[in-house]
C-alpha cells in the first residue's frame, strides 16, 4: 500500500489498483456470484468444488469473496491451507494447526483419525461440514490431494466430511485428469472456470474501484479505455498498468492519470500494450 501523504494527495481512501482493495471494491460477476452459492450450500454436505483459470484472471480474488461469504454463515468453520508445496507429513501439520487439531509428523495414522474425529464431531454438533480453501492447489504433490480425498470421506465414500475448494491455473486442470487423479478429478462437484475478461467488463471492473476509493475523476475515461483494451483480458495486467501510471503521476505531481501520461510512460502507439499478454503473464507466473 502506498503511504498516507500520497494517497492524500490523489483524495484516495485506499489505492484501488492494489491486491488488497478492500472486498466492497472488488467486482463481483454473475459466475462467481454462483459459485459461491454452490459452495455454500455444499457446505452442508461436503465435497470437493475448484476455481480455475490462468495467472490474474481472478482465482485468489475468488476465494477471498467466497471466504467472507462463508463466515457470514453461522455454524461454518473455515480454514486456509497457506502452503499447498508440503509433503505429507507437513500437510497434516497445517492442517491440524488450521482445525486446531495437535497432529504428531511422525503419526500420520493418528493425525488422520484425530481430524476426522474432530470434523465429525462438528457435523454432529452443527450438521455443517468445515471448509478448507486452497489456493495456488497446482503446486501440491499428487500424493498429497489423493490423501485429501481419502481423508475427506467415510462410509465406503459416501459420505463427505469435508469441503474442499482448490483454486489453480491450468496446471491443475490437468493434473486431474491423470490416472493418478481422476478419482479425485470426477469427484468436483462445482466448477468455475474464470475467462479472459471483454473490455467493457474490464473498464467496470476499474470504474467501480475508482468509485470505491473516493475518486471517479482519478483516470480520465480515455486511458480506461485504453487499459481495458490492451490488457489482453487479464484483470491483473489491467491493475499492474493502472498502478504504474499511479507511480508516474506521484513523481509528477499530477493529480490525474491522464492520455498524455500513458503515452509518455508507455510509448508513443496506445496500440502497445503497457505490461504484457496474458501468455507472457502465465509464464512468469509459472516460473
Amino acid at each position: 500500500m502506498r503511504t498516507r501523504p500520497q494517497l492524500t494527495a490523489f483524495g484516495l481512501k485506499h489505492n484501488p489498483f492494489s491486491p488488497e482493495v478492500p472486498l466492497e471494491a472488488l467486482t463481483v460477476s454473475d459466475a462467481i456470484e454462483h459459485f459461491c452459492w454452490r459452495v455454500a450450500n455444499m457446505a452442508a454436505e461436503g465435497g470437493f468444488a475448484c476455481v480455475s483459470g490462468e495467472p490474474g484472471t481472478g482465482k485468489s480474488v475468488t476465494l477471498r469473496i467466497l471466504e467472507r461469504r462463508l463466515a457470514s454463515l453461522r455454524d461454518v468453520q473455515v480454514a486456509t491451507l497457506t502452503h499447498p508445496r508440503s509433503r505429507l507429513s507437513d500437510f497434516y501439520r497445517e492442517i491440524g494447526d488450521r482445525f486446531g487439531a495437535v497432529i504428531a509428523s511422525s503419526n500420520r495414522y493418528g493425525g488422520f483419525k484425530t481430524l476426522r474425529a474432530q470434523w465429525l464431531a462438528h457435523i454432529d454438533s452443527t450438521l455443517m461440514r468445515p471448509v478448507l480453501l486452497i489456493d495456488e492447489a497446482q503446486q501440491m504433490y499428487p500424493d498429497v490431494l489423493s490423501e485429501l480425498r481419502v481423508l475427506t470421506s467415510t462410509d465406503f465414500d459416501s459420505r463427505a466430511i469435508l469441503t474442499v475448494v482448490l483454486a489453480g491455473d491450468e496446471r491443475l486442470s490437468e493434473m486431474l485428469r491423470t490416472p493418478e487423479l481422476l478419482p479425485l478429478g470426477t469427484r468436483i462437484r462445482a466448477r468455475l472456470r474464470l475467462e479472459p475478461r471483454k473490455p467493457d467488463e474490464l473498464q467496470q471492473m476499474l470504474a467501480r474501484r475508482l468509485e470505491h476509493c473516493g475518486n471517479n475523476a482519478l483516470v480520465d475515461a480515455v486511458v480506461v479505455r485504453t487499459l481495458a483494451e490492451h490488457a489482453a483480458g487479464n484483470p491483473r495486467v489491467l491493475m499492474t498498468a493502472a498502478n504504474e501510471l499511479l507511480d508516474a503521476a506521484t513523481a509528477r505531481d499530477q493529480a490525474t492519470l491522464d492520455e498524455k501520461l500513458y503515452l509518455e510512460v508507455f510509448g508513443a502507439s496506445v496500440s502497445r500494450r503497457p505490461t504484457g499478454t496474458v501468455t507472457a503473464a502465465a509464464k512468469a507466473a509459472r516460473r
